[in-house]
């Protein structure tokens, strides 16, 4: 399963490994969850960002209500049992539309999990979010992106002064009652035990209601580094490994992203391959309804061998 060709050689034929085996691909089962992605624009440019936002990354543009209402209307017209909406970014409070999305997902009866880093372009919005969380509750969940529990390794990542403006939106969040979760990452090698361990002591000494033992209310994401030699995943390999392809997420969820320059968005088929044209499967959630070919390093990384989903129901 495990080739020895360079990485370079690998994840070139959709269909066949380096090793000339037959890859892996993974079914849309049910499309539990659709992402939308609000832009690339963030207020931050962190050193491992998966999907290279900055302050001038511009390469996925705003996203607007109408285009998200077009998705959430074909949900309806094709009869799919989507039970989520996720937002991603960027910063979605940074998209002038962002409240009026949520509102709109949330108004149709989804559950809607918008990610954040929690700082000033979140809590802009005060005023705005305590309304929608007195109308939904905890249909609606902030999952804040607090990537360890050490204030400097945080911003080794996030940049000088990210730490204390994360630390009162997260608090804010909190104390007002919001279905709250925690996005951390693994890339400074502690084991789990350790890393919920350092999570529950930073929690509880900030009166903060999250169990950080719950693995749905913090999720520690392993890192995507696409420099990495990784195996290419084969269709031996779910039984090698033990793994389902129905547990993967695109056999759940796909993201609709609208690249800079396109008159519409696309649905890509999954929300950490952004750019990469072999995984954007057309225009329609109806055409993005195909297979997914698992060639890319993030597939074998973070899916398959990492065992990461974006999801707040997976």
């Amino acid at each position: 399963m495990i080739t020895t060709h360079p990485h370079k050689e690998k994840f070139i034929n959709p269909y066949i490994t380096a090793k000339g085996e037959e890859r892996a691909s993974v079914s849309l089962n049910t499309l539990k969850t659709l992402w939308f992605n609000s832009g690339t624009l963030c207020n931050l440019a962190c050193v491992n960002c998966y999907i290279e936002s900055t302050p001038q990354n511009d390469a996925l543009v705003y996203l607007t209500l109408a285009e998200v209402t077009t998705y959430l209307d074909e949900i309806t017209k094709e009869g799919y049992l989507t039970k989520e909406i996720g937002i991603t970014g960027g910063e979605p409070f940074l998209n002038p539309d962002i409240i009026a999305i949520m509102t709109q997902c949330l108004d149709r009866g989804f559950s809607l999990l918008v990610l954040s880093n929690a700082m000033r372009p979140m809590m802009k919005c005060k005023k705005d979010l305590l309304e929608l969380k007195h109308k939904y509750g905890d249909t609606l969940t902030i999952r804040v992106s607090v990537d360890h529990f050490k204030p400097e390794l945080h911003e080794e990542e996030r940049g000088a002064r990210s730490w204390q403006p994360m630390m009162l939106g997260l608090k804010w969040l909190s104390d007002g009652g919001f279905n709250t979760t925690i996005a951390g990452r693994t890339r400074w090698g502690e084991n789990e035990m350790e890393l919920r361990g350092g999570f529950d002591t930073l929690f509880k000494n900030n009166a903060i209601t999250i169990n950080a033992h719950d693995k749905s209310e913090l999720i520690l994401f392993p890192e995507m580094d696409e420099n990495v030699p990784v195996p290419e995943i084969t269709t031996a390999c779910w039984d090698i490994l033990n793994v389902k392809p129905n547990d993967m997420m695109c056999a759940s969820s796909r993201m609709v992203v609208k690249h800079k320059g396109d008159d519409k968005p696309s649905v890509m088929a999954c929300t950490l391959l952004a750019y990469d044209q072999q995984f954007n499967l057309g225009h329609s959630l109806k055409e993005a309804s195909q297979s997914v070919q698992l060639n890319h390093p993030h597939c074998a990384k973070f899916c398959v061998l990492g065992g990461g989903a974006c999801s707040a129901t997976a």
